[in-house]
């Protein structure tokens, strides 16, 4: 149970919300362990097996405070609002923005930056914990650098730079140029795992299956977030509009991708968490893990989920899991007009 941005975040397992006075009261086992003013808070998201009473949602409806619902592992499954919600006013400004050049430029450079800056930390950690002499990874995070300053004003605040097929541009660069160091981060199981390159749909060795594997989990995360909040998913800014494909979850999961799944499969790697028994080459020549594996990469990713960390704009600590819906509520405070920018997640 913690509040983030004025947003109350239920993640104990069991817990009863109710209405007590002006208060939303967190119940476990019949015991109040939280109780908080309704007219502090911005909104109340509950993952998993939480409950709330009638009363308390009528309270949160008549003083506008938006509930959603997900299952523990993140998966969007309601939100309740009153007749009068402020949600279809947000929306209309996301596609104005989204239709808009101008706007949709410097959201996309801010996911551009906030990429960028967490993959130069990947490689920067690497350097850091294993003293890595690699040309490649130097060079790669020396790049990155440059293409930052390319994308960011002299005060260093995102910048666009020539339109959004400049920013494009300049977005398969840097990715280009930091998976060509990514086979020099694997520092075990090497033949197994050999990394020359990024290719998907179907991937074609098996830490492109790995990778493509958790950027679907997290793609599914950021985009519950996204709902959570009362945004549409699939109006992107970077990503434009194409049926089916949820723009605005892939624009965010850009600065989420190095440190929330980069590190994850790295890891999975290096430790010996997977094998490359548990990888098969199906019949369209892509490469599958099995059944085992899946189970594997599933735990590890919940349980990274799990972990804490400060996040950087909030200066609040807060566990993985919460990180893509604060960014999706701080996406939604932007727009709105609350902040001046929308804040990128940059880790350290």
């Amino acid at each position: 149970m913690n509040t983030y941005d004025n947003t109350l975040y239920i993640l104990t397992q069991g817990a009863y919300l109710a209405k007590d006075g002006e208060r939303v009261a967190v119940r476990l086992d019949n015991e109040t362990r939280l109780a908080v003013p309704i007219h502090t808070l911005g909104g109340i998201v509950a993952f998993g097996q939480v409950t709330a009473s009638p009363f308390l949602m009528g309270m949160a409806a008549e003083a506008g405070v938006c509930m959603s619902f997900f299952t523990e592992q993140g998966k969007f499954l309601a939100r309740v609002e009153g007749p009068v919600s402020g949600n279809i006013r947000l929306r209309k400004r996301q596609y104005q923005a989204s239709e808009s050049l101008s706007d949709s430029c410097h959201v996309a450079a801010s996911f551009i930056v906030g990429k960028f800056v967490n993959q130069r930390s990947v490689l920067e950690r690497h350097k850091r914990d294993h003293g890595t002499t690699s040309g490649r990874v130097i060079e790669a995070s020396r790049e990155l650098s440059l293409l930052i300053a390319k994308v960011t004003s002299p005060d260093g605040l995102p910048s666009p730079t020539g339109g959004l097929d400049a920013l494009r541009g300049i977005e398969g660069i840097g990715a280009t140029r930091y998976f060509s160091a990514f086979d020099d981060l694997i520092l075990h199981q090497k033949e197994a795992f050999a990394f020359k390159g990024r290719n998907r749909r179907p991937p074609l060795d098996a830490t492109n299956a790995l990778l493509s594997f958790v950027y679907t989990l997290l793609t599914h995360d950021v985009r519950g977030a996204l709902e959570g909040v009362g945004l549409d998913p699939q109006a992107g800014f970077l990503h434009r509009d194409r049926p089916g494909r949820p723009g605005l979850a892939l624009d965010m999961m850009e600065e989420l991708r190095p440190i929330l799944a980069d590190r994850l499969v790295l890891s999975l790697i290096n430790r010996k968490q997977v094998t490359g028994r548990g990888f098969t080459i199906a019949e369209n020549h892509g490469v599958e893990m099995d059944e085992k594996t899946r189970r594997t990469v599933l735990t590890a990713y919940q349980e990274r989920k799990r972990e804490e960390i400060e996040h950087p704009f909030l200066q609040k600590r807060a566990p993985w899991s919460l990180v893509p819906h604060i960014q999706a509520r701080l996406l939604a405070r932007y727009l709105r007009g609350d902040l001046n920018g929308y804040p990128a997640f940059l880790w350290k």
